[in-house]
């Protein structure tokens, strides 16, 4: 029998937000691109994903199925350190795409009788994606995407003199996608996105959907805001991953050097 918790404050199960990957936000590409260019055009970005969290996760095959349901403010409490920043390089039709996260928390549960868990969850995630960017029309590219996504998670649970618990997983993912870039005035472009990914190979299917507005503040930099939605559903020997992620996005882009 399944033993079910609605968790007011982040715990072991919340933490393992960190395993449905807020690390995704894709590059903020230029819809003006040349594709008869032939030299090499990069760029840079840095973003921040304001997501809350809902779904259910079992971090050990003994421990009850939790429900979850944060907001973003919530889930930061337990936030210890977090990077995120993708980048993609485009030559002539080419285009290559690469994604690095990384999140730590840390938590404090009180348990019954006076007692408490210490909890930490770590989690890294390296996506990598190859594919031909099409030019539609001069203000429109479709970008055909495929990769892997590469996931390593580690929590630990320690209830001092009494037990202590570790769970660590990695898995590969393989993705495809499709990403629409539309040029709407000479500063202001935007960007749909969806990828679905996992077909049981490391999760049994996860998928996004991203919708982003980008403003073009100087030649080299962009800024972008939008909303992002990712879903997971990831099992294993008794582990159990199923959240859904969603809220608002912001990032900042830079393009540099051009290699013949």
């Amino acid at each position: 029998m399944k033993t079910r918790f609605n968790l007011k404050r982040p715990c072991l199960p919340l933490l393992l937000l960190a395993m449905s990957g807020i690390p995704l936000a894709h590059a903020q590409g230029n819809s003006n691109d040349d594709s008869n260019d032939d030299s090499w055009r990069f760029q840079a970005t840095p973003y921040v994903w304001m997501s809350g969290m809902e779904g259910q996760v079992r971090p050990f095959r003994a421990a009850p199925m939790a429900d979850v349901d944060k907001s973003f403010s919530e889930l930061m409490d337990s936030l210890d350190a977090a990077a995120f920043i993708t980048g993609t390089a485009r030559r002539g039709d080419f285009v290559l795409q690469a994604d690095f996260t990384h999140a730590s928390t840390s938590d404090s549960t009180p348990l019954p009788m006076g007692l408490a868990a210490k909890v930490k969850v770590r989690q890294t995630s390296v996506t990598a994606t190859a594919g031909y960017a099409w030019m539609a029309t001069e203000r429109t590219g479709i970008d055909l995407l495929a990769g892997v996504r590469y996931w390593d998670i580690s929590a630990a649970v320690n209830v001092p003199g009494l037990v202590s618990a570790r769970s660590d997983s990695s898995f590969v993912d393989p993705i495809a996608g499709v990403r629409w870039r539309q040029a709407l005035t000479p500063r202001w472009s935007s960007i749909a996105y969806v990828d679905v990914g996992g077909f049981g190979v490391g999760s049994d299917s996860t998928w996004q959907l991203l919708a982003l507005a980008n403003y073009q503040a100087t030649d080299k930099l962009f800024v972008s805001m939008g909303y992002r939605h990712q879903s997971l559903d990831y099992r294993d020997n008794g582990k159990r991953l199923d959240v859904s992620l969603s809220g608002p996005m912001l990032g900042v882009t830079y393009q540099f050097g051009a290699a013949r």
